[in-house]
């Protein structure tokens, strides 16, 4: 690309107003929007070219821009867009090259925005309308994203009607911004020290996961409880849609809903059983349920001498082509194993081994065995909600030697 060429052309254009200014300088300006932000080189000749009419406050220099403010439900990625609309929601910066995030809406859509530091914009507010003139369109995670640079002029603008965020089902849900109404129906372990809660939500329609990352005012979602979650973000985790409530609106609602809990089935021989199976202690703290390490250690709320014994399965099932991981709750556990959580204490209580004892007959009771299990299928891993013992067929058995023995 010739920037030398643009910028030799606005420099001649600044100049012949009777303002000296530097053909580098906005060389570097032509360099940073093309390269840095993606913007073609028409578009960032009109930026730069507009942004120095206002710094010499030259009439009739301005290029034709953006025109008037686009709907965000009309943004594509690759526009130079001028839009208006609400802050409902800012997010901490995820880098210190980062001054703001969060979400803008408008009565027609919502979308996220990224404020450079770079572009010395003034500080937005939740609650407020602005209109961002010469903002970059781009694509992140499979959604629209709009990128506030150095020549982008935000003005602070009255409130532009009312907005009524469009509850989406949860089977419709696609990458971006989306309400949805669902009730939890599943919290997991954190695998990561930052996540704060993670786990499952559901409708009548389906069930996302979900995350909430650790930040100040965030709170933890209760198991069972119907919720109605304002502009949560969307994004593709492991190939399923997940849904980031760091920056929704979160509303306990009073009431149930009768949600669609899925159902895949799976039967295979039980080859391995993985640790964290057995007897496990949990976080007692309202709202955690955490899994304690073997001193009684939570990630989050450290030493807790009080915890709750529970039961689960964590392993993987085999039917000689794939396998499958489970995960077994209690009540489901109890009975595969022939072992209530009462007397999975006792033993672990009165035995040398300990919590490892339960373990290692959980493990005598499953290995070897075939299974059929029902339950929801989520990143890989069957969470189950039934499971039977399959009872030995030796006409299955004759018919597999028999083709066996065919091939051979």
């Amino acid at each position: 690309m010739d920037f030398s060429a643009t910028a030799e052309r606005i420099s001649q254009k600044v100049v012949s107003r009777g303002h000296a200014v530097e053909k580098t300088a906005i060389e570097t300006k032509l360099r940073r929007l093309v390269e840095e932000f993606g913007v073609p080189l028409g578009e960032a000749e009109r930026t730069v070219t507009n942004e120095l009419a206002r710094e010499f406050s030259i009439q009739g220099l301005q290029t034709g821009g953006p025109g008037e403010a686009k709907t965000l439900d009309a943004l594509a990625p690759g526009e130079w867009v001028t839009v208006e609309g609400k802050v409902v929601a800012l997010t901490a910066p995820p880098s210190p090259s980062i001054s703001q995030t969060g979400i803008v809406a408008d009565t027609t859509a919502a979308v996220r925005f990224v404020i450079w530091s770079r572009a010395n914009a003034p500080v937005l507010r939740e609650g407020n309308w602005y209109r961002f003139e010469s903002a970059v369109v781009d694509q992140y995670k499979g959604s629209v994203n709009l990128k506030v640079h150095s020549g982008t002029t935000i003005t602070e603008v009255p409130a532009g009607g009312t907005i009524k965020p469009v509850i989406t089902p949860i089977a419709d849900l696609c990458p971006g911004i989306a309400s949805v109404r669902g009730k939890m129906i599943q919290e997991w372990e954190a695998t990561h020290d930052r996540i704060l809660q993670s786990g499952l939500i559901a409708d009548e329609t389906g069930s996302a996961r979900f995350v909430t990352w650790k930040e100040e005012g965030r709170e933890r979602l209760n198991p069972g409880t119907v919720y109605t979650i304002f502009y949560a973000t969307v994004d593709e985790f492991n190939g399923r849609l997940s849904l980031t409530l760091n920056t929704a609106t979160v509303v306990p609602e009073e009431g149930d809903i009768e949600v669609n809990r899925g159902d895949t089935s799976f039967e295979g021989v039980f080859v391995h059983l993985a640790p964290g199976s057995g007897l496990i202690k949990r976080c007692p703290v309202e709202g955690c349920n955490r899994v304690l390490s073997r001193q009684n250690y939570c990630p989050v709320h450290e030493i807790q001498p009080t915890f709750q014994y529970d039961l689960r399965i964590k392993g993987w099932l085999d039917n000689g082509v794939e396998t499958r991981e489970v995960l077994v709750q209690r009540a489901e556990t109890e009975g595969l194993v022939g072992m209530t959580l009462e007397q999975a204490r006792e033993i672990a209580e009165n035995t040398p081994l300990g919590m490892d004892e339960i373990f290692l007959r959980f493990r005598d009771a499953l290995l070897g065995r075939y299974f059929s299990c029902r339950g929801r299928e989520m990143d890989g891993r069957l969470l189950v909600s039934g499971c039977t013992p399959l009872r030995f067929q030796p006409e299955r058995l004759a018919d597999l030697l028999n083709r066996a023995g065919g091939s051979a």
